[in-house]
C-alpha cells in the first residue's frame, strides 16, 4: 500500500505475525535505479517479505530486479492492478493488462535477477463504468502468457479496474467483486499458486477462503486497524493443521514491543508513532487516544517520542471484548 507499508509499518506487523508474507509500497522500477538505498531499505526480521515493483520497462526492470535481490529480497511482484490516474500516465499499473505481450516480457526480464517473480493483477479492465461482464477470455490469455513467461504466482484483485471516471479509493469499492472468475482461473490453471485479493474483511471469510486459495491478501482493513493482524498465524495454523502455541499480542503489548525501536531510529520516530494510532481500535478510549496523539507529536522532540506513547495510553480504559474481526495473511 503506498504511504502504508513502509519498513516501519512492516516491522510492526512482524510483532504480531511470524509466517504472514509483507508487501512493501509499490516503488518504481527507475526510483530504484536513482536511489536503491532510500527505496529497498528494509531489516531482515521483516522476512518473509516482497518487493513490489511498478514500470513498464523491461530492461528496467530486469535491472531493478537484480539491484532487490543484491539487497536480500528473494521474491518480487510486478504491480497490474493499480488504477491511479498518476500510475496511468506512467504507463504501468492496471493498463498492462491491456499488454500481454509486454507484460510477459517485463517478466521473462525480471526473472533474469533468480528471484522468484510474481504479478497482482485485477479480473480485467474497462475505460468507463458499464454494466458489461468482465471478459474472461482476456483475462485467461493474460494470465496464460504471463505463466508460459515464468510468472510463479498469481495475486488477484477480484475487481474490474475502471480507468476512468473513479477514485482509487472508489475502485476498491464499487466494480463488484468476482470471486467466480478468480475460481474459474484457479480451474483452468491447475498447476498455478493463486491468491485471492479484495473485500475480505472477516477471519471467517479469510480462513474459508485459504481453503479454496493459496493465499489471501487484506491491506486496508490492516491500516485501519494493525491489531487484527495478530491472529494470522492462528488462521494459518489451522488452514495447515499445525499447531500454534504463540500467544497473540494485545496493542499494549505490541506498544511496548515498539517502544525500543523508537528509541533506536530517532529520526524517524514520528514516522513509528504515527503507525500506532490505530492500534487500539474498538477499546473504548481509542478516539482520546489517537487525538491526543495527533495533538502532542508534531510538538514533540524524537527523543520524547516513546515518553508520549506510553503517556497516551492513559487515555484507554479497559480491554475491549474481542471480536472476529479480519485477518490477513498478506499484506
Amino acid at each position: 500500500m503506498m504511504e502504508v507499508t513502509d519498513r516501519h509499518f512492516r516491522r510492526m506487523l512482524r510483532f504480531l505475525s511470524r509466517d504472514a508474507h509483507l508487501y512493501t509500497e509499490m516503488v518504481h522500477s527507475r526510483a530504484v535505479l536513482a536511489d536503491a538505498r532510500r527505496y529497498l531499505a528494509h531489516m531482515s526480521a521483516e522476512y518473509p517479505l516482497v518487493l513490489q515493483l511498478g514500470g513498464d520497462d523491461p530492461m528496467e526492470l530486469e535491472e531493478a530486479s537484480r539491484i532487490a535481490v543484491d539487497m536480500g529480497y528473494s521474491e518480487i511482484n510486478l504491480n497490474c492492478g493499480c488504477p491511479s490516474e498518476r500510475v496511468q500516465r506512467g504507463g504501468f499499473g492496471a493498463c498492462l493488462m491491456a499488454e500481454p505481450v509486454l507484460v510477459s516480457q517485463i517478466v521473462s526480464a525480471m526473472k533474469k535477477s533468480g528471484a522468484s517473480i510474481t504479478v497482482k493483477h485485477r479480473i480485467g479492465i474497462q475505460n468507463i463504468r458499464t454494466d458489461e461482464e468482465p471478459d474472461y477470455d482476456a483475462l485467461r490469455l493474460f494470465v496464460g502468457a504471463l505463466a508460459d513467461a515464468g510468472c510463479e504466482r498469481f495475486i488477484v484483485h477480484a475487481r474490474t479496474a475502471i480507468l476512468t471516471g473513479l477514485s482509487p479509493a472508489e475502485n476498491r469499492s464499487v466494480p463488484p467483486l468476482r470471486f467466480d472468475l478468480a475460481r474459474r482461473l484457479k480451474n483452468d490453471f491447475p498447476h498455478l499458486p493463486f491468491e485471492i485479493n479484495g473485500g475480505i474483511a472477516d477471519l471467517e471469510t479469510a480462513g474459508a477462503l485459504l481453503e479454496e486459495f493459496d493465499g489471501v491478501m487484506i491491506g486496508r482493513a490492516v491500516r485501519d486497524n494493525p491489531m487484527l493482524f495478530s491472529g494470522v498465524d492462528r488462521v494459518l495454523s489451522a488452514v495447515r493443521q499445525s499447531p500454534e502455541n504463540r500467544a497473540e499480542l494485545t496493542p499494549h503489548d505490541l506498544l511496548h514491543a515498539m517502544i525500543p525501536y523508537v528509541e533506536r531510529s530517532p529520526d524517524s520516530a514520528h514516522i513509528v508513532a504515527r503507525n500506532l494510532l490505530n492500534i487500539f481500535h474498538g477499546y473504548p478510549g481509542a478516539r482520546r487516544y489517537r487525538r491526543f496523539l495527533s495533538e502532542e507529536l508534531p510538538d514533540t522532540d524524537h527523543k520524547s517520542v516513546a515518553d508520549l506513547l506510553v503517556e497516551a495510553t492513559r487515555y484507554i480504559e479497559k480491554k475491549a471484548e474481542r471480536s472476529e474481526e479480519p485477518v490477513p495473511s498478506s499484506v
